[in-house]
């Protein structure tokens, strides 16, 4: 009985790890990229 729970509980820990690398990516980051500068240049010149 106890082996039965044991590999019960493997084998869904597997799958589950399974599904997360290889299902679909479910990111909500928000999209990024180069930004254009839109602030003022340094007046200092070295």
């Amino acid at each position: 009985m106890r082996i039965n729970k044991m590999m019960r509980s493997m084998s869904k820990y597997i799958t589950e790890a399974f599904a997360r690398i290889f299902g679909p990516n479910d990111d909500e980051y928000p999209n990024t990229g180069v930004q254009p500068f839109e602030g003022e240049p340094n007046k200092e010149v070295y």
